[in-house]
């Protein structure tokens, strides 16, 4: 029995040894097939995972990505300027239509609603040669001219010769046509809008012309305030929750003023809108006293220009149809000088890094004003029209360069009189 244990023993040992030696030899080979294994597990998880991902992802962006340069317009921030809000105790916000991402200005909005317009009524057709005709002082022919060639258009665009030169530049390099003009008073038909009417008509009647010519009329246009009033007008409402008590904003063709007054007033009764115009503008006279007279204009006096100001884009001495639809709602107007203006905008620049054009500078003069009489705790929203960077040759070579100090204070602007 004792010799039996000892060759079982014997047996199991030899056993070990040889199951040992095997293993020894077996284990790389099954260590290398379970990782490898484990490798693929993890991959095939990881790519189902990645694809379900993507595959959620791509449905749920469809709705995030915009459909052109026309995708651009609208839905601009509405951002609160921190200068002008610690200086008056209101807050003071502005919507930032320099950020329309077309021409960079309100008139993107005016632009693509005035040329949807025309297509849904048929007077437009792509690519057929059709031409839009408009007389603008700059903003409104940009905006066309982007929005013309991502439609299928071309644009001609007729300005008077005293604006920023950057302007016209840009317009060209857009590939509109320019036709500079002299500055004139609306019943001289060669003034800048009579001048587009006639050429659009011009083009028309002509048989060696393809297409037609289309006169965008922006004054008179309503798709001008209907634009505001489906556009900018609810998405203040809609960023501000409703809470607001005053609304600013200046007035060239009116649409900006009378469609948002259109919109918010009705769902905001208390809301005050208030006009701001320029100096030598007579749109603040008919607000203030309803006669449309501004006492640089006597009797048997001629000026260079219509509205005697450096402000470009706003500032008018007559009543369009735009601004007609939704003057009744305006409640105030604040009249603001050229040196306002200027001393403004260097302010936006030396304390918030704002870099804005005169009207825009002008606005916030005005919203200024409207807060020193409203006084602390309320809110008021005006509109950011454009970029300086327009207005480099004419106003801001006025403005001049900003030196690195602050050198004008808030009071001293408010109390600045051309």
């Amino acid at each position: 029995m004792e010799h039996r244990q000892k060759i079982y023993l014997a047996i199991a040992f030899i056993a070990g040894v040889s199951l040992t030696l095997g293993f020894k030899d077996v284990y790389p080979d099954l260590d290398r097939r379970f990782r490898q294994y484990r490798r693929e597990r993890t991959i095939s998880l990881t790519d189902n995972t990645v694809k379900s991902a993507t595959e959620k992802a791509i449905e749920s962006s469809s709705d995030k990505i915009l459909d052109g340069i026309e995708g651009c317009i609208g839905n601009t921030p509405l951002i609160r300027i921190r200068s002008l809000s610690d200086a008056t105790g209101c807050e003071i916000l502005a919507k930032a239509e320099f950020l329309n991402g077309a021409g960079n200005s309100p008139k993107d909005r005016v632009a693509l609603s005035i040329i949807k317009a025309a297509e849904e009524e048929g007077h437009l057709t792509p690519h057929s040669g059709d031409m839009i005709y408009e007389g603008t002082v700059g903003s409104t022919g940009i905006s066309l001219a982007a929005i013309c060639r991502a439609r299928g258009y071309l644009a001609h665009i007729c300005m008077p010769d005293d604006q920023a030169t950057e302007k016209s530049d840009l317009l060209l390099r857009l590939g509109a046509e320019v036709e500079r003009v002299r500055p004139a008073p609306i019943v001289d038909q060669d003034q800048f809008v009579n001048k587009a009417r006639n050429r659009a008509l011009e083009h028309t009647v002509d048989p060696s012309k393809p297409g037609r010519g289309i006169f965008a009329d922006q004054f008179e246009n309503e798709a001008n305030w209907q634009a505001h009033f489906n556009g900018t007008g609810p998405e203040i409402y809609d960023q501000t929750s409703g809470h607001l008590d005053a609304f600013v904003s200046g007035a060239g063709t009116g649409g900006t003023i009378s469609g948002v007054a259109l919109f918010l007033k009705p769902r905001i009764p208390d809301l005050k809108i208030i006009l701001a115009d320029p100096q030598g503008s007579g749109l603040f006279n008919k607000v203030k006293y309803g006669v449309m007279f501004d006492p640089k204009e006597r009797e048997g006096t001629r000026r260079r220009h219509q509205v005697d100001t450096i402000v470009e884009g706003i500032g008018i001495n007559r009543v369009t149809n735009n601004f007609e639809a939704g003057r009744e709602l305006i409640d105030d107007a604040v009249r603001v000088t050229d040196e306002q203006a200027i001393a403004m905008a260097r302010w936006l620049v030396e304390k918030d890094g704002i870099f804005v054009g005169s009207s825009s500078a002008a606005n916030c003069v005005a919203a200024v004003q409207v807060a020193k009489q409203l006084g602390p705790r309320h809110r008021i929203v005006t509109i950011l029209c454009d970029s300086g960077t327009r207005h480099l040759s004419k106003f801001w070579t006025k403005a001049g360069i900003i030196g690195g100090k602050d050198d004008v204070t808030m009071d001293e602007i408010l109390s600045m009189y051309a």
